[in-house]
């Protein structure tokens, strides 16, 4: 089975090359990257980092504070859209691609399903989001199919809760912030209020809540707590119909924005139905709550999710010395072996700051070893967001998006490191650039070409290694993985001392594994270096690893 490597891109920011980079700009200003700078070259130079899927954000139709009333779109509110390029995640309609993508806004689905061809020319597939949750305030499809009815067109807006509905609402009332919406003219009007993306039952949401959303009703009656399932409620259908839809263009699979706000009974509904037509398609759910874990994979039906509380926050809180590298053997005994298959990981995203930033580790090959650990420590997906492999720092402070550490997804802009890469190739790239690129690429290889790190075993070493000196269990965390073929010892150093150790290897190990004893040739995999090691029960094997780096010995019985 092939290991699977997602390479996420806000597509927006992706391919644009103009540095004006204005705060606040407009997209006249600041410029914007569309789907044709996804060229063949570029999706070659992506595939050469043993990436497997791309992520494109951003992809379907969002609110905007740009005008394409031109092309028969319907201007949104500018008090209501975040930013002036506007959230990804304020879904404006469900059957259209955003026409800032498009060289030619006319021809934009055209364009769109030529990046999908070109995508799996180039060997890889296509992941684009699904935000079942909320939508834009003011939804507005202009491209429904004729056979089909637009999200809320048919909603009786006298009710609070109708499972024939696909909002909530609050009759008597009008949207009414704690903020500005405008005056006269240029008010944002909403009567009655819907309620707001993020479980927010009052017209008066606040700046700090999804204001820029509505929630979707799933059939649960939030007053009453009750749920009205049977029969199929209007939203679940719309839903399906839109996931078939996008299937039917080639996307391979979905990323689910915040699905555990969604009730897992639709999910178990829904990817059954899905997956009856497109057998092969992949669902990533977006989860935060360990507890709901189980229910939306078993029962559910997703392949994967998130793994954000539980590695993600773990291998931050062990590069910032908030937590013991100990913490990671708690992070996969809390999971199981069954659910570990089950996660995506991951060390930056939209929503998190970059690596690189102040705010984290403030340096790219300091924080090189989580994205290592990532990688190595399982055989389920991995995730590299773009610009990561080449440093990003994330320091701009771009205009809805403060200097946060983080690259904005609501307003027009570049990053100077893709920039480069997308306009001159990687010979463009700085000399430190191109290092950590292929840092990253001859990672990623031994990640998906050895195949005991790739499909084989896991085996926490650090019990057996308190106390061992020159390795700090603190700052250092150990492991192994086999396949029948290799043992694989691996080391990664979180801190900034260096490993110089006569590691043991527990006897439980040959047990568990059924490993056979004796002589090994073993080479390491970054740095090439080989030698003939004793590998015995509760014996040595000497470790030794610069300051935030991480060794990989390759073990192979002699026979």
């Amino acid at each position: 089975m092939e290991r699977i490597v997602i390479y996420q891109v806000l597509t927006r920011l992706f391919g644009n090359t103009d540095s004006t980079c204005k705060p606040s700009g407009t997209i006249e200003e600041n410029g914007c990257g569309k789907f044709a700078d996804f060229t063949d070259a570029i999706l070659k130079s992506i595939k050469e980092l043993s990436v497997t899927h791309i992520w494109y954000t951003g992809v379907i139709e969002h609110a905007t504070a740009t005008d394409y009333s031109r092309y028969g779109i319907t201007p949104d509110n500018k008090y209501v859209v975040k930013g002036l390029a506007g959230s990804p995640y304020a879904i404006k309609d469900y059957y259209d691609v955003d026409p800032d993508l498009a060289t030619d806004v006319p021809d934009r689905m055209r364009e769109f399903e030529q990046l999908v061809g070109r995508t799996h020319a180039a060997g890889m597939k296509v992941i684009i989001d699904f935000v079942p949750n909320h939508v834009a305030r003011r939804y507005d499809s202009d491209s429904t199919p004729s056979d089909r009815r637009p999200i809320g067109a048919d909603d009786n807006t006298k009710l609070n809760f109708s499972s024939s509905n696909n909002f909530y609402y609050m009759p008597g009332t009008k949207f009414s912030p704690t903020f500005y919406i405008g005056e006269g003219k240029t008010r944002y009007s909403e009567s009655p209020a819907k309620v707001t993306g993020n479980d927010c039952f009052t017209p008066s949401p606040s700046v700090n809540d999804w204001y820029e959303t509505v929630k979707l009703n799933y059939g649960i009656d939030y007053m009453s707590g009750t749920k009205h399932f049977c029969p199929c409620p209007d939203t679940w259908i719309k839903m399906r119909d839109i996931l078939l839809f996008w299937a039917s263009k080639g996307v391979d699979a979905f990323r689910c924005d915040m699905a555990e706000m969604v009730p897992v009974e639709f999910w178990q509904w829904c990817i059954a139905e899905v997956k009856q037509a497109y057998p092969e398609i992949i669902f990533i759910a977006e989860v935060y709550n360990p507890l709901l874990y189980r229910s939306y994979t078993e029962t559910g039906g997703f392949d994967y999710l998130y793994d954000k509380v539980g590695l993600y926050d773990t291998l931050r809180a062990v590069l910032t010395g908030m937590r013991s590298a100990e913490a990671i053997t708690w992070w996969w005994q809390s999971l199981g072996e069954k659910l570990k298959d089950n996660m995506l990981h991951f060390t930056e995203n939209h929503d998190e700051q970059r690596m690189a930033s102040p705010q984290f580790a403030g340096d790219a090959q300091r924080a090189f070893p989580l994205f290592a650990l990532s990688a190595l420590v399982d055989r389920c997906p991995v995730m590299l967001y773009f610009g990561q492999e080449l440093g990003e720092k994330g320091t701009d402070a771009e205009g809805f998006s403060g200097a946060d550490g983080r690259t904005t997804i609501f307003d027009y802009w570049s990053l100077s490191t893709v920039r480069k890469w997308v306009s001159k190739g990687v010979r463009g790239l700085s000399p430190k650039e191109k290092a950590l690129r292929n840092r990253y690429k001859k990672l990623l290889a031994v990640a998906t070409r050895e195949k005991g790190i790739a499909e084989g075993g896991f085996f926490d070493m650090m019990y057996a290694n308190h106390n061992v000196p020159g390795f700090d269990i603190s700052r250092n965390y150990l492991f192994a993985r086999r396949s029948e073929e290799a043992l694989y010892i691996i080391c990664t150093c979180f801190g900034p001392g260096s490993v110089s150790a006569d590691i043991r290897i527990p006897s439980h190990m040959f047990e568990y594994w059924d490993m056979e004893e004796g002589d090994y040739q073993c080479t390491e995999l970054f740095t090439g270096e080989s030698r003939q090691a004793a590998i015995l029960p509760d014996g040595a094997f000497g470790i030794a690893a610069s300051p935030y780096s991480t060794t990989v010995w390759k073990c192979v019985r002699k026979k």
